[in-house]
């Protein structure tokens, strides 16, 4: 994801902003809203990556589309806009709603698997993620048909690699370190 590092400063600053006026949750709420929004309209990101288009033509289609957003969440259009950044909109959103659900006790626990989970596996999954930190647990399965099998699951910045891609590679620098079988 481009611009990761600036729109974590951004969603840092807004969160600090939206807690001053009080509106860190209504905020999360239009962040959230930004986010579905994004994923599915690939267009709208290709509008706000656009050089050609104005920046501010590109602000005034984003308060069109969330004029009933909050006062702050206006005015992080506003400062992207005025930064030319409106390009990291999505990416902003996304780590604002995650600096949102840490303030709130919330950890994001990202289940990564060869398939969908099943509603029991799922169940099972977030139970064992539960159990590895204090913090109420959200979690999110990721589809990746690469890792063939098995799961990968991360909290934070502990990840835990159960898949069959991860044990092959193993089993592969086992193999052309010792030269046998």
């Amino acid at each position: 994801m481009g611009g990761t590092r600036a729109a974590l400063r951004y969603a840092k600053a807004t969160l600090f902003f939206a807690q001053e006026a009080k509106a860190s949750e209504a905020v999360a709420k239009d962040m959230i809203a930004l986010g579905v929004l994004m994923q599915e309209n690939d267009e709208l990101q290709t509008v706000l990556e656009n050089p050609i288009l104005p920046v501010a033509q590109k602000e005034s289609a984003l308060k069109a589309i969330f004029s009933g957003a909050c006062p702050e969440t206006l005015k992080l259009f506003s400062l992207l806009a005025e930064n030319n950044r409106l390009a990291i909109v999505a990416a902003t959103a996304e780590q604002y709603v995650r600096l949102y659900a840490q303030t709130q006790g919330e950890i994001q626990a990202e289940v990564t698997t060869a398939v969908p989970l099943s509603p029991a596996l799922e169940k099972l999954v977030l139970e064992k993620a539960k159990g590895l930190t204090k913090d109420k647990v959200q979690l999110v399965n990721k589809v990746d048909p690469a890792i063939i099998g098995g799961f990968i699951l991360q909290i934070g910045d502990t990840q835990y690699d159960a898949s069959i891609v991860h044990q092959l590679k193993a089993i592969k620098t086992t193999l052309t370190k010792t030269n046998t079988i």
